[in-house]
């Protein structure tokens, strides 16, 4: 991939409500779908910043803290909320992140996180650990899909 394909940002934390985890890379992807439907039933219920539920307002995402993976799996928060069951409020951490925007099938992704990982070797940039996904709102068609991951800089 070029490296247009990847930009440095400055960014703050943003508030989540989710559900976390420590698991194993061969776990995960079993256990996802249902930590986010567990979010999704409390948010649904709660209308935490007050107006109508519905899952469009909310963009999933997902927080690797590290390599165990401790992971959290939720949306961005849209306004305050206390946490119920299992969904709790954190956040996506604040700092300097490399950047990469995928567009199409999910299957793909794997492909950003390459590229950012090889345009930091190659530009000095070293990695903290924490890395996310925030995914746009769900489209039929897969070309519309996107998907921003960040990797968050020391």
């Amino acid at each position: 991939m070029a490296d247009s394909f990847v930009s440095l940002l400055q960014g703050t934390a943003r508030p989540t409500f989710v559900v976390a985890r420590e698991t194993t890379w061969r776990e995960f992807p079993l256990l996802w779908g249902s930590m986010l439907d567990e979010v999704y039933a409390v948010v649904k219920q709660a209308g935490p910043d007050g107006t109508p539920p519905g899952e469009d307002r909310w963009r999933n995402v997902m927080l690797y803290k590290d390599d165990v993976p401790n992971v959290e799996v939720g949306v961005l928060a849209s306004g305050p909320f206390s946490g119920a069951g299992n969904v709790i409020t954190s956040a996506l951490p604040a700092g300097a992140t490399a950047v990469a925007t995928h567009r199409g099938l999910y299957a793909g992704l794997d492909s950003a996180h390459r590229a950012i990982r090889e345009w930091c070797a190659r530009h000095g940039h070293q990695l903290a650990g924490p890395r996310w996904e925030i995914y746009g709102h769900w489209r039929e068609d897969p070309s519309e899909l996107e998907t921003e991951v960040h990797y968050l800089l020391v």
